[in-house]
Order: structure tokens, then sequence, then C-alpha cells
């Protein structure tokens, strides 16, 4: 069993069987203190409550269940499939088959769902057919059609929605692998036996049926002619650099390759809550660097914090400067325009009472990377013209006190941010110098960071003494991943819930807000707790 993170153990298994029973063992009695379960393809990840590690890892290292009929899956899924794939004569000249003998053997094999990762909905599926072992394509896909199944290494998988990807095509279905409006959301979950059905005619290319696979929404409202709108909202006037709904999160649900997401600064998010009255993980706005306006259709409350910005309420010819981390009065028709940020990265705006909008797998957090977030929005950022309906201040819990956040200091470009961390699950794969060389040397945040990581840059890239990549294993919010350019990436909230560059290190739980406020150009130094 290996340390993975402070929150985090990664327990190794053998091979695939034994990390799909013990994690099947797990999930059926879930020990007190554990939040989240992540399969990989000869691993489970084991996240945890800060203060439940102890006595979990002595519980881990004796956990029974591991004998061949623990927990066995006994649901089938058949899917229907068209071989027509792009990559399908080539991989059959690989294997040395016709693709009409391939697509048959793919057909009979019996694939059962190993582990989720990569994006909401897709599995990686393990077969008994030993001729499945193919290489990945050596220039990904900008795009890959939603449906289409696909081969890499000994798995195969299907592409729940469009997105890159460098797995070899070689055939198409029409099941909705995703679909949040079903339970459960994901149709292929570990531990389930899957059948692919060859179809006898192609398939014609039809719309998703809206019934089944949500289409992208949009939050706009539209004012009817001489109606006015009186419920409660605030319009995006616009939206700055990148303005997304956030809470705290959807954590548990990494089984079917959801990310926790939620804010990126969850201490941001709890200051601008509790400063007008909310709990403090309700749904706010996360605001890249600043410049945006909102406009707003009601009176009420809401108050900034985050990074620090120049705000302003403009009431008719009334321009109004405001204190960050404190509550302001807003009235209808008010406007709150927000400067840019020198500081830090991102600035949270939370409205008494919250935003009136429909929860995805209980969250109201937009996470980018798998294309989930409020219903009304599809999983998309906020765009000029779009209109959020209010809650009402009625639907705060608290009354708003004069209460002001307490005062942080967040790195400028330039500046060096501190990092505590714990060394990761494969630091044996590094050289010494190397990890010598990540605790010594100040690493550059690049204006290549998002939500999902920051990555890094320094002058003496990280050298593996194991070239060899890993097989797919869960990943934790924090964790310090290595791909083969030597130059770290931090994962933060929408980061991938598996993957196979290994990890040399992760972030304390702790710190993990400040790196989602490191702007480009700041300086990360690690430090070894």
């Amino acid at each position: 069993m290996l340390v993975a993170s402070d929150t985090a153990y990664l327990v190794e298994e053998d091979d695939a069987e034994g990390a799909r029973r013990l994690h099947a063992a797990l999930a059926a009695e879930t020990p007190a203190g554990v939040v989240e379960l992540v399969a990989g393809a000869r691993t489970v990840l084991v996240r945890f409550r800060r203060g439940a590690g102890r006595g979990l890892r002595e519980l881990l290292e004796t956990i029974p269940g591991r004998d061949p009929g623990a927990a066995a899956g006994s649901a089938v899924v058949a899917l229907t499939v068209v071989y027509d794939g792009e990559d399908l004569a080539a991989v059959a000249d690989l294997l040395g088959a016709s693709p009409d003998a391939l697509a048959t053997r793919h057909a009979a094999a019996e694939w059962r769902v190993a582990f989720a990762g990569f994006a909401p909905g897709f599995a990686y599926l393990v077969s008994d057919d030993p001729l499945f072992d193919v290489p990945r394509r050596a220039s990904p896909r900008t795009r890959v059609p939603a449906g289409s199944v696909a081969l890499a290494g000994p798995y195969s998988g299907v592409y729940p929605r469009d997105s890159p990807g460098g797995w070899q095509l070689i055939g198409r279905t029409d099941a909705a692998l995703w679909d949040p409006d079903r339970e459960p959301a994901a149709l292929l979950a570990p531990g389930a036996s899957v059948r692919f059905l060859p179809a006898r005619d192609v398939l014609a290319a039809s719309a998703p049926d809206p019934g089944r696979t949500p289409r992208p929404g949009s939050a706009r409202v539209v004012d009817m002619p001489g109606e006015r709108r009186v419920a409660p909202a605030v319009v995006v006037v616009e939206p700055g650099l990148q303005l997304l709904v956030e809470d705290a999160g959807r954590a548990g649900r990494a089984a079917m390759g959801v990310s926790p997401s939620g804010a990126a600064d969850r201490t941001a998010l709890h200051d601008a809550n509790v400063a007008v009255g909310n709990d403090p993980g309700e749904a706010a706005l996360e605001l890249l660097l600043g410049g945006a306006v909102l406009r707003f259709r009601a009176s009420g409350a809401a108050a900034i914090a985050g990074a620090p910005v120049e705000a302003r309420l403009v009431r008719g010819d009334d321009v109004h400067p405001l204190g960050a981390g404190r509550p302001f009065a807003v009235a209808d028709g008010d406007e709150l325009r927000i400067g840019h940020a020198e500081r830090g990265l991102r600035a949270y705006i939370a409205i008494r009472g919250g935003l009136a909008l429909a929860p995805v797998l209980g969250s109201l957090a937009t996470d980018l990377l798998g294309g989930i977030g409020p219903r009304e929005l599809g999983g998309r950022g906020l765009r000029a013209g779009d209109v959020l309906p209010l809650r009402g201040p009625s639907a705060a819990r608290r009354l708003v006190e004069p209460w002001a956040a307490p005062a942080r200091t967040l790195p400028a470009p330039g500046e060096v941010a501190e990092l505590r961390v714990v060394l990761g699950p494969r630091a044996d794969r590094f050289a010494r110098g190397s990890l010598r060389r990540l605790l010594a040397d100040a690493w550059t945040v690049t204006p290549r960071s998002d939500r999902t990581g920051v990555r890094l840059e320094g002058a003496h890239p990280l050298v593996r003494t194991v070239e060899s990549e890993l097989p797919s294993e869960g990943v934790a919010a924090g964790a310090v991943q290595v791909p083969s350019d030597g130059q770290p990436v931090l994962f933060l909230a929408d980061h991938p819930v598996t993957g196979g560059y290994p990890v040399v290190a992760a972030v304390v739980d702790d710190d993990l807000d400040l790196a989602g406020q490191l702007p480009p150009g700041a300086l990360v130094r690690f430090r070894l707790v």
C-alpha cells in the first residue's frame, strides 16, 4: 500500500481481477472515513477524510474480499456496433487478421468493465481474448465522435461524447453511455459484463434522442414585450476571461469517471458565502482574473472573496467602491463591475440565497473537462446575455452580519508560493537527483494552466529511472504528475480520475486552495512534509 496524498492511499493488487475484487469489496462495505474509491488497472485509490488515515491503513492491510468469488459483477450490457471504424483495417493488419475476422473476435470476446476514467461514462473494458493488445495512435485525434468503439493496449472502450483521443477506432454504437437524467448516469459500471453485437446493416446517422442525451442548454431568459420580469436574477453583461458556476463539488462519483470538480479555491467560496449568510458550499460564480460585469434584477446582498480585485457597484450616476470579503447590498438595476486581479487568479461572487439552477449529480459545479454543470448550461461557462435566476434572500440560512473574510496573501506573477507536499506513490520511478531538484528548484506556472491542472516548467526536467508508462491508476487532486517531457503538472479540481503518468508527489489538502490561485508567471517551491 502506497501513500498517494495526505488524504489518499493507493492499494496495489497483482492484476486487474484483484483490483476489481478489492474495489467491489470496499464498495459493498465502505470503511468509516472513506469518501471515494477509484479503481485502476491494478490498483484502488482510497480517498479519506483528514484524521482517518492511520486506522484506515491498518484496516486496508487486512481487509477480506480478495478471494476469487468476491463481489463478482452480475450486470450484462449489450451494445450494438457497426464495425466500420477509421482504424479497423490498420489494426486488423497490425494483429494479422482481416477486418471481418477482427470484428468477429471483438464481438465474440467476453468483455468486463475493469474501471472508469478519462471522461464521465468512459469505461476501460478487458477481455478473455489475448489478441487485443493494440498500441495507441502515434498522433491523437482532436475530435473522436461520441459512440466510437475503440482499442488501446489491452482495453476496449466507447467514447461517451465528442472529445480528443488517441485510441484506435474500429466501430460505432448509438448507445447513450452517459446520461445525467438516468439512474445510474453511466451505462457501464465497474464489474459489469459487456457484449458487443455486430449490426447487420450500417445504422443511419440520426440526431441524439433529446429524451436520453441532454443537449447543451442555455440560461438565457427572454423578456416578453410589455412584460416586466420581476423574478430575482443576475444578468451576465460581460463574463470576463472565464466565468463559471461552482460549488463544493460532487465527490463520490469516481466510479462513473466523474471528477469531484467544484471551486478551485474552497476557502474563497466559503468566505464569500458566509459573508452573505449562505451555507459555505452554496454555488457561487468563479471569475478568472476579473473583467466581469453583472447586472442585478432584484434587491439583495452579495460579496466577493478570493483574488483581490477592484470592484465597484454602479447605481445610476453613483459609483460605490467595494471592499473584499464584505457583504454589500444590491438593488434592482445595479451593476457590479469587477476589475483585473493583480494578485492570485480567481475571485468568487456569492449572492444571498444562491442560484436557482438545476443540479446534475447533486451539484451545480461546472466541470469543463467532463462537460458537466448546471442543467441549464450543459457544462459550459457563462456568456454575455446569460440570465441566472436567483433563489432570493429568503433562501439564505443565516443573517448577513458585518463580517469580513480573514486576510490572505496570494501570489502575483514573479513571486514565489510555497506548497507543502508528500512524496507520491511513484517517487521510486525517478532519479534521486531529480527528487532533490523537485524540492530545490523554483517551478514557473505556465499560461497553459487551467482548472484541470497547473502546468509547471523548470530548468531541470525530472528524469525517470523507469521509462515505461504505468497502467492507468487513480489520482487525487494535488497529485504532481510527470509526463514524458519531465515538466510536472499539478492536478486541480477538474482533474481526470485516472492517469497513466507517474505521480512523484502530492500537495497536501490544506495547500490546494493556494494552488488554485497561482497566476501564470508565479513561481512554485515544493516543501516536503
